[in-house]
């Protein structure tokens, strides 16, 4: 499976994450300053993941910033993405599970890495979005 994971600054879920991706065999593509050590602007790492996910050279994707808040916004802005912000696991299933997210978006102030982790675990658990959902999701798509 492909991931594309970005973080405006080197968070240590986000440095646990892309550890965590790369330990599970995943192709690991990384963004932001997981790749540059230093500082990078949100818009560019949430842009730059999306654009991965929305053209299918990911999976799925996960954006970090200090909230989360402004990844999730700059990553909603690509046409084929359903970014989802998730601060628990809870979250993070019903995202996958109810909305079809296919970008996880999660605070890099709030998140521990092993929170983080939880949070990844939940979302890999959906393996398809609830049928019960399917007209839903659609109707996102197509807007």
């Amino acid at each position: 499976m492909r991931v594309s994971i970005g973080s405006d600054d080197l968070y240590p879920v986000a440095i646990s994450l892309h550890e965590d991706l790369k330990k599970r065999g995943f192709e690991v593509r990384a963004y932001g300053a997981l790749v540059t050590g230093k500082v990078e602007p949100w818009p560019d790492v949430a842009f730059s993941v999306a654009r991965d996910v929305a053209e299918g050279k990911s999976d799925f994707g996960i954006v970090i910033c200090y909230t989360g808040t402004g990844v999730c916004i700059a990553a909603n802005k690509v046409r084929g993405v359903r970014a989802a912000l998730c601060f628990d696991a809870e979250t993070a299933k019903g995202a996958r599970l109810w909305n079809d997210a296919n970008i996880l978006a999660i605070s890099g102030r709030l998140t521990t890495p092993h929170v983080g982790r939880e949070i990844l675990d939940a979302w890999l658990s959906v393996k398809e979005p609830d049928i019960n959902e399917i007209n839903n999701i659609r109707k996102i798509i197509d807007m």
